[in-house]
């Protein structure tokens, strides 16, 4: 029986032609929402015996394998003796830059289309129409040809037979992948109390095409329950596929060694992290122009061959392989690292990969979503993140630095007329110094398209001497808010806030829940997972939970006796930090001096800590402190976690930011930490922003003060907290500065085993 590969029209074409361009300010494609709007423009000018959205497969037998090939073709149309497939492809860009052979690639997914039709219905012939669109405008260009079955047919067994290497290398792999997961054991010799508890309810959820929302503690090893119950899915059919989502590096790196642990024990399986592109460039600046950058320049000729010889040599691929092989075929590593991650069996990413509609990997197709599950590390983070990705904001400096650049250019129209429109919004808001409006301004939308239509013209012009850079950061912020207009409901508001000179205007998403589910739909299986998924109703709510989603809340494995809590309550409200400071100082002197060890103290704000900072190392010379600076690298970071050594003699406390990059993450096990202090209810900063979710949820019936304020604040407390005890030898102290820690609202907030707190 020969081996069947099941494949779409697209995936075959896309291997092949390789469409798109390394240079990525344009793109062809628009918005999903502008695509379908598009499509139906069209199909709704079809004539009534013409069908819309076919369904076609076809058999093709070669090299002893089976492709079973399927799609969608936008259009079948009869047109008297003639018949014609139509691929519809909508776009934001001038139509006038598109002649007849500039996207070979919709050219080849139409020809198999009319191969897969005229095979059927045993056509001799077949038309094939390309319908461009203009997703704006609606401005439309057709081009069309006439093939005889034969020449189909021929077109066809080639895209077959160049597609065959790589289908025969994935059908192999998948052979061995799946042979090495049969037998795979858990990677440690027992699991940790609650780990086999979440494993099999992540095993369970996949099984059952659920999702799931899971707070375990931290230290229980989550990230390898996660991921071994997901490989064992894989193993046996029920996901082609993973994606591992994480808000930071230190996290990604944590995946990374799970996977080693399994590799370790016989697995057999492709896993390739994706680095941002900024981190991975190989250029000083970002630039993707093939002028400019060797490694943009041929990369699609070469892509094809350069994915066969890392697979058929690696299998864990993580930045410094993508690297290595990046620079040894002189690729774009970035670009190098998505093409590599549409065909492995997991991805280790940024949450924004897959939610934010800027930046989401287009690359894979709904066919693909489906056989795929998400796990969400640290999900806690992605409500805010959310509200981010799903916002767009703009500046109007930078259209008044623009208008003085290109004075007497096309372009100076549409950014003279941008720059008005914020000279009038700020007139407006001049008593606030804010407003806040609940509709989308369409002429707002309007001018801004105009601008983009003008800029990529511009952009397009390689030999012009001023410098593109401040252009191009206006186009992509032009774009995205366009882009984010199309999702713009009533869980939006548009504000607009003034700062001296400067206008802050956003399209500003309050409740990410909405968006976050209708992704998620297209995935088999969301996991949602973290030690501070607390309040639990909380996060269901805000992350798009549905009364079908799992849940499981597993208990801390570690016995409360390893953790010594205490409560000192002390206002550290803004207006009282400054006469409080001193006995915050005082409690931490009797602290270290009766513990020596290792501490971290977390502070609501960089001012504050470095005030605290100062005047405790004025009174305690003798004591060994570390303070975060503003902006750490990675290697800066890394130097400040070092000097948290084990069994050291001397004390050593080290400041930090209460929500900052060492409140969660980190991972000093033993007695690399001894004790942490936090100082505050890590409530976040009063500001416009927060104030507008406040009242926006509390007009839904919610508590807004507790959504914007008090819920985001607990967090971080508890993220600080939880650096504390990693394993079950783990001991130390946990101090919680701050008199609302006596109230029952708070203490309603912490964890079971640090209600049992004393006083001091």
């Amino acid at each position: 029986m020969l081996p069947e590969i099941k494949l779409s029209v697209r995936t075959l074409v896309e291997y092949v032609f390789r469409s798109g361009s390394i240079d990525n300010r344009f793109r062809t494609s628009t918005t999903l929402t502008e695509g379908t709007k598009a499509h139906k423009a069209i199909q709704s000018t079809y004539q009534e015996t013409d069908q819309k959205e076919v369904f076609l497969k076809t058999e093709i037998e070669y090299e002893k394998m089976k492709f079973l090939i399927e799609g969608r073709c936008d259009g079948l149309l009869f047109r008297d003796d003639e018949i014609l497939i139509d691929e519809i492809k909508s776009t934001s860009k001038d139509l006038s830059g598109i002649e007849e052979e500039t996207y070979p690639v919709h050219w080849a997914q139409a020809k198999v289309y009319a191969y897969m039709y005229a095979k059927d219905h045993e056509q001799k012939e077949m038309s094939v129409q390309l319908t461009y669109i203009h997703a704006v405008t609606e401005e439309q260009k057709t081009f069309q040809k006439h093939f005889t079955f034969q020449k189909l047919e021929q077109f066809v067994n080639e895209l077959v037979k160049q597609y065959v290497p790589y289908a025969s290398l994935m059908q192999t792999h998948r052979i061995r992948r799946d042979d090495s997961i049969k037998n795979l054991p858990f990677p440690f010799d027992t699991y940790r109390e609650g780990q086999r508890k979440l494993a099999g309810a992540i095993y369970k959820t996949i099984s059952e095409e659920k999702n799931i929302f899971a707070n375990a503690p931290t230290g229980i090893g989550k990230t390898i329950s996660t991921i071994f119950p997901t490989v064992k899915a894989i193993g046996e059919g029920k996901l082609e596929r993973m994606f591992y989502l994480t808000a930071k590096t230190i996290t990604r790196q944590t995946a990374e060694e799970a996977f080693s642990q399994l590799k370790n024990k016989g697995l057999c399986m492709s896993a390739v992290t994706i680095t941002a592109k900024d981190k991975v460039c190989f250029k000083e600046e970002t630039l993707c122009q093939k002028e400019y950058c060797e490694f943009a320049n041929g990369y699609y000729d070469r892509i094809n061959e350069a994915v066969l010889d890392i697979f058929s040599h690696e299998t864990f691929i993580n930045r410094q392989t993508i690297e290595e092989y990046a620079r040894k075929n002189t690729f774009c590593p970035f670009e190098f690292s998505l093409d590599l991650a549409f065909v492995a069996d997991a991805i280790i990413c940024d949450y924004n990969y897959i939610f934010d509609p800027k930046v989401s990997l287009k690359r894979f197709f709904d066919e693909h979503k489906r056989q795929s599950a998400l796990l969400i590390d640290e999900a806690h983070n992605l409500v805010d993140r959310a509200r981010e990705m799903f916002s767009a904001d703009l500046q109007k400096s930078n259209f008044l630095t623009l208008k003085r650049e290109y004075n007497g250019t096309e372009l100076y129209d549409s950014v003279h007329k941008l720059n008005k429109y914020f000279i009038d919004i700020k007139k407006k808001c001049s008593e606030k110094g804010y407003l806040v409006w609940k509709e989308i301004d369409t002429d707002l939308i309007n001018m801004l398209e105009e601008f983009v239509s003008n800029a990529e013209v511009e952009l397009l012009q390689p030999t012009k001497s001023v410098d593109q850079t401040l252009l191009l950061d206006a186009y992509f912020a032009a774009t995205g808010f366009v882009r984010i207009s199309k999702l713009y409901d009533e869980r939006y508001v548009t504000y607009v806030e003034m700062e001296k000179n400067e206008v802050h205007l956003k399209m500003f998403c309050l409740d990410p829940s909405h968006l976050l589910q209708q992704i998620q739909k297209k995935f088999r299986t969301t996991v949602y997972f973290s030690a501070t998924l607390l309040p639990l109703p909380y996060f269901l709510d805000m992350l798009g939970g549905t009364s079908e989603d799992y849940t499981i809340a597993i208990p801390s494995p570690f016995a409360k006796e390893q953790t010594e809590v205490f409560l000192k309550p002390l206002s550290t409200r803004y207006h009282d930090r400054e006469h409080t400071k001193k006995q915050i100082i005082e409690m931490l002197s009797k602290l270290l001096r009766e513990r020596s060890g290792n501490y971290l103290i977390f502070l609501p704000s960089y001012h504050y800590m470095k005030r605290v900072y100062e005047n405790f190392t004025e009174s305690n010379p003798e004591i060994c402190t570390i303070i975060q600076t503003n902006r750490l690298d990675e290697k800066e970071r890394e130097q400040f976690l070092h000097e948290f050594k084990e069994d050291s003699t001397e004390t050593l406390i080290g400041f930090a930011v209460l929500g900052g990059i060492f409140s969660e993450g980190v991972d000093l096990k033993g007695n690399r930490l001894n004790g942490v202090i936090v100082v505050g209810v890590g409530l976040p900063k009063l500001c416009l922003e927060r104030n507008i979710i406040k009242d926006y949820f509390q007009s839904t019936g919610k508590n807004g003060y507790d959504y914007a304020y008090t819920f985001p604040g607990m967090n971080k407390v508890l993220q600080a907290g939880g650096r504390l005890i990693r394993s079950e030898t783990d001991t130390g102290v946990i101090v919680l500065v701050d008199d609302r820690y006596l109230t029952k609202k708070y203490q309603g907030l912490l964890p079971g085993e640090w209600r049992e707190f004393t006083t001091i």
